[in-house]
């Protein structure tokens, strides 16, 4: 059997064991070690060592604890509260008031925690008894709750643009910058989508009661002004800092860090209980996605080593298609398995078996890589995985998960339409790193 046979097999293995639920680091390891040994001997356990050590030394990794830790001290902050009250009040007297507010809120919390089981679970408990007490519809108040929160996956500095800047071997500043633009691309058309189909029926959304609005709109600005200024603030002190040269990302999170816990101190939210379960929980991300970054690295390795990757690049290319019916080709699988497979081992396993095929199709890896997030917010909102239905489900279990469901797959269209527009205008991507580093 050849090499190539056995990496084709390798990857067989590997698709089953992660339907089945096994978990996915040892199940690499140990798929990596077998078949590397049976295709090249004992050169896999010097694979392994370089490729484990290799991880270890990548600085730009160091950003993903730090930019976890900002993200939970956020939420602990409790500034998406304040900032969802005031602009509920600001537009009170608008069909799907609430819509927007929910919208605009996890746009800018996206940007402050990047973190979308704790945005979901935020946006459905301050929103949604306020959405069943105004009669508003419970399909899209889902929908729009998980779409707002997988803007977290988008939207700089997300963890998986971090992740994914070593995977693509592109720097983690151009894909921050490259990710802005998409981001509120698709917020926006969240909010469009909401807006017409409240326009077209306002049922789905009535204004808020009389006794709900606010009575002195000074008040309100004022709220607005607290809820807003200090997460954009540190998000533009942390983002910033790296986006123009000053700060490396590992720098730039050590700052949003210690910014994050800057005001949750000046916000009297700061207790030595909750400081230890930031902590607890930011080493349970950060194991868990680093643990996993260095067990498909080595799996990668393994498979790259067998030659199967070359050999599937030259099948695609042997049958002489358009590279953009390959790419659209590659587009699709990445949406099948954003079904049931979450943004993780797409970006770390599968990502790298096609990169060489991309690369010999001579397509921008930074465009590619903002086609593969875009896409991979799918993975939030596609069931029978749709982990953001589970957070929502547990925080209003009035709603019925059938209810939720629909309620996603309206959103997940959106996706589609972001995706298409990405593709057919790649200066959406690319306009924003040329201005900012000439490039």
């Amino acid at each position: 059997m050849t090499p190539e046979i056995i990496g084709l097999i390798m990857i067989g293995f590997m698709l089953v064991s992660l339907f089945l639920g096994f978990p996915i680091s040892f199940t690499l390891i140990f798929l990596g070690f077998v078949f590397g040994y049976l295709g090249f001997g004992n050169l896999v356990f010097y694979l392994m060592t370089y490729q484990f050590y290799s991880v270890m030394m990548e600085q730009t990794l160091a950003a993903v604890p730090l930019f976890i830790f900002m993200g939970i001290l956020m939420e602990q902050a409790g500034l998406m509260e304040r900032l969802f009250q005031a602009i509920q009040l600001m537009l009170s007297r608008v069909r799907g008031a609430l819509f927007l507010a929910v919208l605009f809120v996890s746009t800018i919390f996206a940007a402050a925690t990047g973190i979308v089981g704790a945005s979901v679970t935020i946006l459905g408990i301050m929103s949604a008894k306020t959405m069943n007490r105004s009669n508003y519809d419970v399909k899209l108040a889902a929908g729009t709750i998980t779409a707002g929160g997988t803007l977290g996956i988008l939207i700089p500095p997300s963890i998986m643009l971090v992740v994914m800047g070593p995977v693509l071997e592109v720097p983690v500043t151009d894909l921050f910058a490259a990710a802005i633009i998409p981001g509120i691309m698709m917020a926006a058309l969240y909010a469009a989508y909401v807006m017409i189909r409240c326009w077209i029926n306002p049922a789905l959304g009535p204004v808020l009661p009389v006794e709900e609005r606010a009575d002195d709109m000074k008040v309100v600005f004022m709220e607005f002004l607290k809820g807003l200024v200090p997460p954009a603030a540190l998000v533009g002190f942390a983002l910033g800092s790296i986006m123009f040269g000053f700060a490396t990302p590992s720098e730039g999170a050590g700052m949003g860090a210690f910014g994050a816990l800057f005001l949750t101190l000046c916000y009297r939210k700061l207790t030595l209980a909750g400081l230890y379960n930031a902590c607890l929980k930011t080493l349970e991300i950060s194991v868990l996605v680093l643990v996993l970054v260095a067990a498909s690295n080595f799996f990668g390795a393994v498979f790259s080593r067998l030659g199967t990757p070359t050999m599937i690049t030259n099948f695609l290319l042997g049958l002489d298609m358009a590279p953009m019916i390959i790419l659209l080709i590659i587009m699709a699988l990445i949406f099948l398995l954003g079904w049931p497979l979450e943004w993780v081992p797409i970006v770390l396993i599968v990502i790298p078996i096609l990169l060489p095929l991309v690369d010999e199709l001579g397509f921008n890896m930074l465009w590619f890589g903002i086609l593969v997030a875009v896409n991979l917010q799918t993975a939030w909102l596609s069931p029978p995985v749709a982990l953001s239905a589970y957070f929502l489900k547990g925080v209003v279990p009035e709603w019925d998960l059938k209810d939720i469901y629909k309620g996603m797959m309206q959103f997940m269209c959106i996706q589609v339409v972001g995706l298409i527009l990405i593709l057919v205008f790649p200066q959406i991507v690319l306009w924003l790193p040329a201005l900012i580093y000439s490039k």
